[in-house]
C-alpha cells in the first residue's frame, strides 16, 4: 500500500495510518505537558496512569540528579546498593506483614510475569505442581506473552493466539450479579485447584474503567484462602492512590499472597516495578539445590536511579500533606464528574477515589468504537490530554490537579461529545 513519508518511530497502540504526526512535547510541569510550540496540555491521564504527584516533582528530580552522580546501574545479581535496600525496606513498612520480599522488575507487565512465575514455581517447589491461572473477564495486565494469557482476549491480542496460555474466567461482577461471580470463583477453585487468582482491586484499567465493591473484593480473597489458590493483586493500576488508599487492598482488610506494584512507585519519573510476596513463596525457593533458584531477571533490575527516584516518592507518602491531597482531588473529582449522572448522553457514571469514568451512548461501543478517535482528536485540539477507552470516557489526572484544571477537562469532555455525536 502507498503511504505518506513517516518518522522511523513506531509508537505503541497507535495506528500510523490514521494518526501520521505525534503531539511534540518539550517539558512537563506539574499537571501539565508543554510542547515544544509553548501550548500547555492539562495531562489528565498521568500519562497513561504513572504521574501521581505531577511532571518533574522537585524531590524526585533533586533524587534522580544525586544519584545519578553516585551510581548508575549495577548487575543486581550477586550484588546490591543503597537505594534498593532502603527501598524494599520502606515497602515492606507500608505493606501487610505478610509480604515479606520484594522482587525488582522494570514494567508493570514484568512484575506480573514475576507473580505469575513465582506461583508456579512455589506449588512445584512444594511438590504440588499445579499449572492453571483463573482471571476476572475484562482484566488487563500487560502485554508480555503471559500477561497477555490472563488478559482479555480479543483484538489487542488475536494475532498472538497461538502463544498464549489457557486461564478459567471468572465473570466481571455486574451490578446485581456479584453472587454469580464469587460462585464460579468457588467452583474453579474447588474444580481445577489453580496455582492463583490475579485480579485488579476495585477498578479493572484498560478493560473499560469497570469498578466493583468492596466487600466483593473482600470475599474473592477469602474464597482462594479458603481453597489454597494464591490472591495475586495486580495493583500496577490502582496502587499509589488512585482508589483513595495507598493500595486497593486496604479498603477491603485483605493482604495479598503476591503484590504487584509499578506506575506511581517512582512518581511516574522512571520505570520501575516489584513484586512482593509472602515468607512462603520465598521459602519454597530457598534451597542448596540450585534447580529450586527462582529464574527471572532483567538488565535494569533494581536500577539504583529508578531505586533512588521510588525513595523519594515513598518520603512523600509518609507525609499527611499527600494524603490529604488524594482525598481532595477524590472529592473535587466527585463534584466534578456529578454534572453528567443525569446527563441522557451517558451511562454508568462512576467514581473510585480519584478516577472517574463514564459511557457515551453510541452507535458503536467497544474499545473499537469509532467515537474514540473522534473524541481524542478533539481533545488533543483543545489541550486536554485524554485518552478514551472506546466510548468510555475516564479521568485520573496527577494530585496537583486544581480545581480550575477540572473544570476545564470536563468543559472540554461536555463539548467534545457535542461536537462529535
Amino acid at each position: 500500500m502507498m503511504r505518506k513519508a513517516v518518522s522511523p518511530i513506531w509508537h505503541p497502540f497507535t495506528q500510523h495510518a490514521l494518526q501520521p504526526e505525534m503531539t511534540p512535547v518539550a517539558r512537563g510541569d506539574g499537571a501539565y505537558l508543554i510542547t515544544r510550540d509553548g501550548r500547555r496540555i492539562i495531562d489528565a491521564i498521568a500519562s497513561w496512569w504513572v504521574v501521581t504527584h505531577g511532571h518533574c516533582h522537585p524531590p524526585i528530580v533533586h533524587a534522580i540528579q544525586e544519584q545519578a552522580g553516585q551510581l548508575d546501574q549495577v548487575i543486581f545479581a550477586g550484588h546490591t546498593h543503597e537505594p534498593a535496600e532502603q527501598l524494599a525496606a520502606g515497602l515492606l513498612d507500608l505493606v501487610p506483614p505478610t509480604l515479606a520480599h520484594v522482587f525488582f522488575s522494570d514494567s508493570g507487565a514484568t512484575s506480573v510475569e514475576v507473580a505469575l512465575k513465582m506461583a508456579l514455581g512455589y506449588f512445584r517447589n512444594i511438590g504440588e505442581p499445579r499449572t492453571r491461572i483463573a482471571v476476572m473477564q475484562h482484566s488487563y495486565h500487560g502485554d508480555t506473552i503471559g500477561t497477555m494469557s490472563v488478559g482479555a482476549r480479543g483484538v489487542f491480542n488475536a494475532a498472538y493466539e497461538p502463544l498464549l496460555f489457557d486461564v478459567a474466567v471468572v465473570p466481571f461482577p455486574a451490578e446485581g450479579f456479584e453472587q454469580a461471580t464469587l460462585d464460579a470463583l468457588a467452583a474453579i477453585c474447588e474444580r481445577d485447584r489453580p496455582a492463583a487468582f490475579i485480579v485488579e482491586p476495585l477498578v479493572l484499567g484498560a478493560g473499560g474503567m469497570l469498578m466493583y465493591p468492596v466487600a466483593l473484593l473482600r470475599e474473592m480473597h477469602r474464597i482462594c484462602k479458603a481453597s489454597g489458590v494464591l490472591f495475586i493483586a495486580d495493583e500496577v493500576m490502582t496502587g499509589w492512590g488512585r482508589t483513595g488508599t495507598l493500595f486497593a487492598c486496604e479498603q477491603a482488610g485483605i493482604a495479598p499472597d503476591i503484590a504487584c506494584y509499578a506506575k506511581g512507585l517512582t512518581g511516574g519519573a522512571m520505570p520501575l516495578a516489584v513484586t512482593l510476596c509472602s515468607a512462603d513463596i520465598f521459602e519454597a525457593h530457598y534451597s542448596t539445590d540450585r534447580r529450586r533458584t527462582f529464574f527471572h531477571s532483567s538488565s535494569y533490575t533494581a536500577n539504583p536511579i529508578a531505586c533512588a527516584a521510588a525513595c523519594a516518592n515513598l518520603a512523600l507518602w509518609r507525609q499527611p500533606e499527600t494524603h490529604a491531597r488524594i482525598s481532595a482531588v477524590a472529592a473535587a473529582q466527585e463534584r466534578s464528574v456529578a454534572r453528567f449522572r443525569e446527563d441522557e448522553r451517558f451511562s454508568d457514571v462512576r467514581r473510585c477515589g480519584t478516577i472517574t469514568a463514564l459511557d457515551l451512548h453510541a452507535d458503536d461501543e467497544g474499545y473499537l468504537a469509532d467515537i474514540g478517535p473522534k473524541l481524542q482528536a478533539f481533545f488533543r485540539d483543545s489541550d486536554v490530554l485524554l485518552r478514551p477507552l472506546g466510548h468510555t470516557i475516564y479521568v485520573m489526572p496527577p494530585y496537583c490537579v486544581t480545581a480550575a484544571d477540572l473544570e476545564a477537562i470536563y468543559a472540554t469532555i461536555d463539548a467534545a461529545v457535542d461536537h462529535v455525536i
